[in-house]
């Protein structure tokens, strides 16, 4: 054989070896305990992260074991984008791993990590104590704008979902409502509710038995469609400012290189987990919607958010 030939030959056979070797430890995959780092304890992306793993469990037969990282949202996303990438080491967050750095002098893993499933989404409700003047959105947007920076937002840390929310409203609304920074929901729900802050954009699970007893009025919804999570709320698109969306969307990630046959198994055994009533339910009562679809669909998701908020609000 000529020694061109024998170099094709070569290479053929090995691409062929890497293929089988990779078809077979997807077959296999998981034939171990699979780590699912993400957030510390509480909230909505351990919450997202304990459902799913439990779920995928059940249906792989091997454990799924969730491991909390509190600090900032870079920290479990570093911890995976630098594991070895074999489908054994994933990460669930949600938007302040891609949106944080864009505000603060963070990493972004962004580019280390592969999308697999966007397994939850949650619109924020726009709500206020009842002693505010505004009754709807537009009326708020007047409120704001005749007393400039004189009502004060609650959210939590720079680049999460309530952060982004407030302040993709002030950049379309044309008003300066000033940010107060809590380190967790629950202080800053209960500064609202006691008027030292006067809004907030909140998820539903968390302020739905307050609207309903009178405790704080809802708004507008940052979704582009009303939900059933916020029964007869509307859209802030809707209610005067045209085009404002922001959605907390909560997915699961492997290092980069990971195997696309593992990326491939672990989204269809996502899919089958979201698509149980069960499952719906649990994350219904909380405030969630599940979500779906392919790794494509959760990266176009991803990247356009990221433009969203690039566009109309300026990074620091």
């Amino acid at each position: 054989m000529k020694p061109a030939l024998r170099l094709i030959h070569h290479l053929t056979l090995t691409a062929l070896a890497l293929a089988c070797a990779t078809v077979t430890h997807a077959q296999t995959y998981p034939n171990k305990p699979v780590r699912i780092v993400t957030a510390a304890p509480g909230g909505g992306v351990d919450y997202t992260a304990r459902v799913l793993a439990q779920g995928l469990a059940a249906l792989l037969g091997q454990p799924f074991i969730i491991e909390n990282r509190g600090g900032a949202a870079t920290i479990p996303a570093q911890n995976v984008a630098t594991a070895d990438a074999d489908g054994y080491t994933l990460l669930l967050h949600n938007n302040t791993i891609w949106t944080a750095p864009l505000f603060e002098k963070l990493p972004d893993y962004m580019s280390n990590l592969a999308p697999i499933i966007l397994a939850t989404r949650s619109p924020n409700i726009l709500v206020i104590h009842p002693s505010v003047a505004a009754r709807t959105v537009k009326e708020l947007i007047a409120l704001a704008k005749a007393k400039p920076g004189e009502l004060n937002y609650a959210s939590g840390p720079v680049g999460a979902a309530n952060y982004l929310a407030a302040e993709l409203f002030n950049a379309m609304a044309g008003v300066k409502l000033v940010r107060v920074g809590y380190k967790g929901g629950a202080p800053a729900m209960s500064d609202l509710m006691g008027g030292q802050v006067q809004v907030m954009f909140a998820t539903s699970g968390s302020i739905i038995q307050h609207v309903k007893s009178g405790r704080l009025i809802a708004l507008g919804v940052t979704g582009t469609e009303q939900t059933a999570l916020a029964p007869g709320v509307p859209t802030i698109a809707s209610s005067g400012v045209p085009g404002y969306e922001l959605i907390a969307i909560y997915g699961l990630f492997a290092p980069a290189k990971t195997p696309a046959a593992i990326i491939a198994a672990l989204n269809k055994a996502a899919l089958q987990v979201l698509a149980q009533p069960d499952v719906k339910e649990k994350f219904f009562t909380t405030g969630m919607e599940t979500g779906g679809g392919t790794p494509k669909d959760f990266d176009v998701a991803v990247k356009g958010d990221v433009a969203r908020i690039q566009k109309a609000i300026k990074p620091r």
